[in-house]
Parts: C-alpha cells; sequence; structure tokens
C-alpha cells in the first residue's frame, strides 16, 4: 500500500540548515507529484514545495522561495526537502504527501496520502 516516512527534523539554530527525507512505498515516487507541508501551532498547513513526476518540475511560495529546495532519488524512492537559512517561523510539523497525480496539484487541494510529520524547531 501507498506509504511514505519522513525523517531528518530536529532542532536547528536560526540560519542553520537542515534535510528531511520522504521515503516512498508502495509506488514509484519518479512518475508521480510529491510534495511538502508544514504545519506549525494554532496556524494552517501550508505546502512549502512539490515536485513533479519525471519532468521533476518544482513549485514553492514565496515565504521559502530561494531557501527550501526539493529533490529526488529515484533510487532510493526517496524525496528530499534541503531548507537553508532557516527561521525562528520555519517552526513547524513538517509533512510530505502525494495524490498519485502526474503533476503537482496545487497546495490548495486534497492530497490523499500522508507521512506521518517529522518535528522541525528553528531556535537559539
Amino acid at each position: 500500500q501507498v506509504q511514505l516516512v519522513e525523517s531528518g527534523g530536529g532542532l536547528v539554530q536560526p540560519g542553520g540548515s537542515l534535510r528531511l527525507s520522504c521515503r516512498a512505498s508502495g509506488f514509484s515516487a519518479e512518475y508521480v507529484a510529491i510534495g511538502w507541508f508544514r504545519q506549525a501551532p494554532g496556524k494552517e498547513r501550508e505546502g512549502v514545495s512539490c515536485i513533479s513526476g519525471s519532468d521533476g518540475k518544482t513549485d514553492y511560495p514565496d515565504s521559502v522561495k530561494g531557501r527550501f529546495t526539493i529533490s529526488r532519488d529515484n533510487a532510493q524512492n526517496t524525496v528530499f526537502l534541503e531548507m537553508n537559512s532557516l527561521k525562528p517561523e520555519d517552526t513547524a510539523v513538517y509533512y510530505c504527501a502525494t495524490d498519485l497525480d502526474y503533476v503537482c496539484p496545487g497546495f490548495g487541494r486534497a492530497w490523499g496520502y500522508w507521512g506521518q510529520g517529522t518535528q522541525v524547531t528553528v531556535s537559539s
């Protein structure tokens, strides 16, 4: 069955970096779009990146553009989120998700499959 497992979260100082991993199983991540979302306490869930299947087209909101980079390793069936120049407002639980579409479907629509999340805390 479709499964997504995130890892790589932790505590980092402002200005630091983290790399999150999303290991997929039950489908080939190479051919479908996978997105990263985050949710901070008391705030709505926010999409922070998406990578489309095969062509690898990426999408980011302005809040993380230039700081976050999404990539995919087809051999590991894993999608990564490289986060640089982290700010305290980046603190949240980060989730990866897919709806098994080929292209990024848009952060605002429903995504069918989610991982369990990994906590990222940016604090001095």
